[in-house]
């Protein structure tokens, strides 16, 4: 290859990695989120048609048949399609699932290409033909296995436990624990290192095939052990780290590879990933280096599990009652949470506000980090109703005003709303909340009184001015139209 056109090659990858920069920048805030997602898609066409125009010039390296490339458009087709109809089949309320999904192919796909790598390195134009792979290059395609096996299968874990829907004890809610855990994840991790080092120290022109595969099906098994033990109210923050893991995964084979488009997007993906993984751990009151280890999870929901039997008396209402109380308030504030996405009631909600402010009542929403399943949840589904964006306050911003707000609407939102962070006893102490419970007067719609993803009753519930209105929340809020009308 000419130097004009790796010089054209390196111009492309550098406007694709701009892109991908701006894409970050556009979904910080949801006014640029549109803006965001057009210059990541922009981005990664630019990388792919590079790479693909990349492979042109070196089809005869990848296969003396001419097979390779036929088999990567074959693989960008049939994976195209695939991505595509996931995408429009998806709801909102499984998109968590969908990330988790996408992170473990990423990591499977880290994997793959280390294998391909070490078996075939002049392939990669790592090594001659015939010769041993360099010490540095066998160091990176190491740790780009072990990060991504430790990705796909905890991410595969992480899916199921989301999902909620098998009867596999390991893709259930509640963390699988057993003596001696912790002791043995160090085991098997020291082995891993220890097999690493042997095939990075090994030498000759061929691969020392065995360490690497054992510490490749050893990195599996660990991905499975550093998840299984945590419960499911924390799977938002696991499947936000797996997010970075698979980026680091992806700049390890990248390095390995020498391309600088996986290096910078591998690293943009870590490092972002890693930055939301702390800010959740904030949110939820978590270490965020016991994350990283996978040692936290289950304690609260273990814990808790016991309170949410507990039967305590409420004060509940239809409606009709909550519309009243609604119409003749100044101030309102709606919590959006997970009983919203369920219900896709987000349109409703749209005509319910603006119904109260043709009456002259003024209405914000009170979005919680981590409320839903994944940050953002709640900010996708009222930008997809176009409610201004003005309307929609974080957590720091409205927590001071709920004291001198008339009413406060719970719309199927549970454990970012419990006083009980507020108790050091509780096993979410310290957990930073939407302060609700100081409004004067409380409505909270739920399907039922049962437990949050937590497992931990709801202290709001039981207040003196909270009234529940249980039932869908669609169906609700659309009465509550009706009633305002």
């Amino acid at each position: 290859m000419n130097a004009i056109s790796m010089n054209m090659v390196t111009l492309f990858y550098l406007v694709a990695s701009v892109c991908f920069i701006q894409a970050l920048k556009g979904l910080s805030s949801p006014s640029t989120a549109r803006v965001g997602n057009v210059f990541g898609m922009s981005g990664m066409a630019i990388a792919v048609v590079t790479t693909i125009a990349l492979m042109l010039k070196l089809r005869e390296q990848l296969s003396s048949g001419g097979m390779g490339f036929g088999l990567v458009l074959l693989g960008v087709v049939v994976g195209g399609a695939i991505g595509a109809v996931a995408a429009r089949r998806v709801e909102m309320t499984k998109m968590p699932e969908l990330v988790a999904a996408m992170h473990s192919l990423i990591g499977l796909a880290a994997v793959c290409i280390a294998i391909a790598a070490v078996s075939e390195p002049w392939a990669f134009n790592i090594a001659a033909r015939g010769a041993a792979l360099p010490f540095g290059n066998r160091l990176e395609l190491f740790i780009g296995t072990f990060v991504g096996a430790v990705t796909f299968s905890g991410s595969v874990i992480a899916f199921g436990k989301l999902a909620g829907k098998y009867k596999f004890r390991l893709f259930q809610g509640a963390p699988v624990r057993y003596p001696g855990q912790h002791i043995i994840n160090l085991l098997v991790a020291i082995a891993i290192v220890a097999l690493g080092l042997m095939f990075c120290f090994s030498s000759g022109a061929t691969p020392a095939w065995t360490p690497f595969i054992v510490m490749a099906a050893l990195a599996f098994v660990l991905g499975v052990l550093i998840i299984i033990p945590i419960g499911g109210a924390d799977m938002p923050v696991v499947v936000s780290m797996l997010n970075s893991y698979s980026g680091w995964a992806a700049a390890g084979i990248g390095f390995s590879l020498n391309n600088s488009m996986l290096i910078i997007a591998g690293s943009l993906v870590g490092s972002s990933g890693a930055i939301l993984s702390y800010i959740m751990c904030k949110a939820m009151n978590r270490s965020f280096f016991n994350v990283i280890l996978g040692g936290f999870g289950g304690e609260a929901a273990s814990t808790g599990g016991g309170g949410a039997q507990e039967q305590r008396p409420v004060k509940s209402g239809s409606a009709e009652d909550a519309a009243f109380i609604l119409q003749n308030a100044e101030s309102v504030i709606i919590v959006p949470g997970y009983g919203l996405a369920v219900a896709r009631a987000q349109h409703t909600v749209k005509e319910l506000v603006d119904k109260l402010t043709e009456h002259g009542v003024t209405v914000r929403y009170a979005i919680h980090p981590v409320a839903g399943r994944m940050p953002g949840h709640m900010n996708v589904l009222l930008a997809e109703a176009e409610v201004p964006y003005d309307q929609v306050a974080e957590m720091e911003d409205i927590n001071g005003e709920f004291g001198q707000t008339d009413v406060v609407l719970v719309l199927g939102a549970n454990d970012v709303v419990n006083p009980a962070a507020k108790d050091p006893t509780s096993p979410i102490a310290g957990m930073p909340i939407l302060e609700a419970y100081k409004a004067r007067s409380i409505i909270v719609n739920k399907r039922s009184m049962a437990s949050g993803y937590a497992g931990l009753d709801n202290d709001l519930f039981y207040q003196p001015n909270t009234m529940m209105v249980f039932g869908d929340a669609k169906k609700v809020i659309e009465s509550m139209v009706k009633a305002v009308e």
